[in-house]
C-alpha cells in the first residue's frame, strides 16, 4: 500500500493529510492562533480545588482553566506511587500516554494504565491547595466547552523512546513482538541508565544499537533538565516547553513508519524538514519532495473536496444507501439508511449489503473526522443471526486500521452498536466549523407559519390589557410577508375581534424568530 504525507504549509495554517493509495484517511490541522497545545508544558497556578470531584482547576494562561484529576497529580511528599507502580507492573508492559496528538499512535491499545494507581488513597486536598504553583503538561487540548486536561506526570517523546521523569519503569511497545529483542532493548537501557527515570521504547526502536539509544537518552534527559531550569525562574501562567509543530511530528512519527514519502509546498519548511532529518534522524533515508505546481497542493491531490465532504452530515454509499452522522456534546450518533437502494433479491440481502457497505464507510469516516468519545451506530435491523454476526465481524476488522484505541460492544437486539474511541484532540468538524450563529447550533428554526401563530397568541394575550387603540408588530421581513399574504387571515380576525388596527413592519436586522409588539394611540 502506497502511503504519502501531503503538507500544505501556509503562513498561518499547516494542514497534513495522510493518503493511502491516493485516498485521504487522516487529516491534521494546526493554526497559528489556535494551535493544539497537547504536549505543551506550563507553569500553572491552582485556581480551585474540588473535593467532591477529586479534581482541581489550574490556570495556565488561557480563557478556560485546565482540569486535573487526583490520579494525575504527582505526590512529591511521599513516593507511594512508585511502590504501588512497581508492585503492579513488574513486567514490561505498554503504556497508553497522552504525549501529543500523533506520537502516541504506536502505543498498545489495551495497555495497563499506570496513571490509575499513582496516588492510592490520596485526596486532592492533600496534594493541591488554591494558589499553589505547579508544572503541568497538557494531556488533551480543550474540546468544545471543556478546558484542557493536564497532568503533572510529564512525558517527552523522542524518535525511539518516551521519557517519563516521574515514573521508574521501562516499557516496550507491544508491536515489538520478538521476546529476544525486547530483552535486548531492556538490557541496553539498564546498562546506560544513570537515574530512576522511566522510559518506553517505541516501535521504531526495534533493531537500534546501544550508541543510538545513548544519544536519544541523553537528548531527552537534557531536554528535561532544561525544562526544570526554566520552571524555576518562570512566573505562573507561562509556557515552559512547546511541543513540536504538526509538520515535524508528522515527519518524526508517521513518515518513517506509515508513509513512504512526504510532499510539501513550502520551500522554507522543506529546508527545515531536511535539517530536522539530518539533526534528529540521520540514519533514516526518506523521500521528501518539494511541490511546485501551480494549483494548490490539496487540490492537486484531490484532498480539498474530500475534506469538505467530511463536514457533511449525510454520506452517500455507492449502492445508494447512506449514513447520517450527528454530533452532540457527549456522543456521536450514526444512522444507516437504505436510501435509494432497493436491492435485486430479497429484503434481508438488501439490508445486509447496505449494512456491510456502511461498516466500511463508518470506519473510514470515524478515522477521517477523528470522531472520539461515545459513538452509537444504528444499523438497519437484521432478522438473521448470521447476518448480525457478519456485520460485527466486518466492523471489528474495519476498525483495525485505526490506530486510536477503541472498544466495540456487541450488537444489541435493537440493532445498535455502542463503541468508544480515544479522543485526544478536537474532531475535524470542531476544528473547521463553529455553531450556526443564527440557530445557535440547534440545527432547526421555527417555521414561518409557527412564528405567525405565536405572534397571534401573544396579540390575543396582550389585547386584554392594552390601553392604546392600535397595535404595531415589528418582525423579520419574511414573517412580514407571510402576515401580509398567506397568514393575513390571522391579523384580519384579530382586527375584527378587538376593533383595533394592527400594523406589521419588517425589520431586516431581526432574527427570523424575533418580533416585538407595541401598543399606541391613533392620532
Amino acid at each position: 500500500m502506497l502511503k504519502e504525507l501531503v503538507v500544505n504549509a501556509a503562513p498561518h495554517e499547516t494542514r497534513v493529510a495522510l493518503l493511502e493509495n491516493g485516498t485521504i484517511v487522516e487529516v491534521f490541522i494546526e493554526r497559528e492562533d489556535e494551535t493544539s497545545i497537547a504536549g505543551n508544558i506550563y507553569k500553572g497556578r491552582v485556581q480551585r480545588v474540588l473535593p467532591g470531584m477529586q479534581a482541581a482547576f489550574v490556570d495556565i494562561g488561557f480563557d478556560q482553566a485546565a482540569f486535573i484529576y487526583v490520579d494525575d497529580v504527582l505526590d512529591t511528599a511521599s513516593h507511594t506511587m512508585y511502590q504501588k507502580f512497581e508492585q503492579d507492573n513488574d513486567t514490561e508492559t505498554d503504556i497508553e500516554l497522552d504525549v501529543g496528538e500523533i506520537e502516541t499512535r504506536d502505543m498498545a491499545e489495551n495497555s495497563t494504565s499506570w496513571k490509575a494507581s499513582l496516588n492510592p488513597e490520596c485526596s486532592i486536598e492533600d496534594l493541591l491547595t488554591e494558589g499553589q504553583e505547579i508544572m503541568v503538561q497538557v494531556a488533551k487540548s480543550s474540546i468544545g466547552s471543556k478546558g484542557p486536561r493536564v497532568t503533572t506526570h510529564i512525558s517527552l517523546a523522542g524518535r525511539y523512546m518516551v521519557l517519563l521523569p516521574t515514573v521508574d519503569h521501562i516499557g516496550i511497545s507491544k508491536k515489538i513482538g520478538n521476546e529476544a529483542e525486547r530483552a535486548r532493548l531492556k538490557e541496553l537501557l539498564l546498562s546506560i541508565r544513570k537515574n530512576k527515570f522511566g522510559y518506553i521504547f517505541r516501535t521504531q526502536a526495534q533493531g537500534i544499537d546501544k550508541e543510538t539509544i545513548k544519544k536519544e537518552l541523553n537528548f531527552l534527559n537534557k531536554t528535561w533538565e532544561d525544562i526544570l531550569a526554566k520552571n524555576k525562574t518562570a512566573s505562573a501562567r507561562s509556557l515552559i516547553y512547546k511541543e513540536l509543530t504538526i509538520t515535524f511530528k508528522a515527519v518524526r512519527d508517521l513518515l518513517a513508519d506509515e508513509a513512504d514519502k512526504l510532499i510539501i509546498d513550502s520551500k522554507e519548511e522543506y529546508t527545515n524538514i531536511q535539517n530536522f532529518l539530518k539533526k534528529l534522524m540521520p540514519d533514516v533515508k526518506l523521500s521528501v519532495e518539494l511541490y511546485q505546481g501551480r494549483e494548490s497542493i490539496f487540490d492537486a491531490y484531490n484532498i480539498e473536496g474530500d475534506v469538505a465532504r467530511a463536514l457533511k452530515k449525510k454520506v452517500w454509499l455507492k449502492s445508494g444507501g447512506s449514513i447520517v452522522i450527528e454530533q452532540t456534546e457527549a456522543l456521536v450518533a450514526i444512522d444507516v439508511n437504505t436510501g435509494r437502494y432497493v436491492g435485486k433479491h430479497n429484503f434481508d440481502e438488501t439490508v445486509l449489503k447496505t449494512n456491510l457497505e456502511a461498516v466500511k464507510e463508518i470506519a473510514y469516516q470515524i478515522r477521517l473526522r477523528n470522531i472520539g468519545g461515545i459513538i452509537i451506530i444504528d444499523f438497519i435491523d437484521m432478522k438473521k443471526e448470521q447476518h448480525r454476526e457478519k456485520v460485527m465481524a466486518h466492523m471489528n476488522e474495519a476498525m483495525k486500521n485505526d490506530k486510536s484505541q477503541s472498544n466495540i460492544l456487541p450488537l444489541t437486539e435493537l440493532g445498535l452498536v455502542q463503541m468508544t474511541r480515544k479522543r485526544i484532540r478536537r474532531n475535524l468538524t470542531r476544528t473547521l466549523c463553529k455553531p450556526c450563529f443564527y440557530c445557535n447550533g440547534d440545527g432547526h428554526l421555527m417555521s414561518g407559519k409557527s412564528i405567525c401563530h405565536k405572534i397571534y397568541r401573544d396579540l390575543v394575550s396582550e389585547a386584554k390589557d392594552i390601553m392604546g387603540n392600535k397595535f404595531t408588530v415589528k418582525v423579520h421581513p419574511e414573517i412580514a410577508q407571510l402576515l401580509h399574504g398567506k397568514e393575513k387571515h390571522l391579523i384580519s380576525s384579530l382586527e375584527k375581534q378587538f376593533s383595533k388596527p394592527i400594523a406589521i413592519y419588517p425589520e431586516p436586522h431581526y432574527h427570523m424568530e424575533e418580533y416585538h409588539i407595541f401598543e399606541s394611540l391613533l392620532k
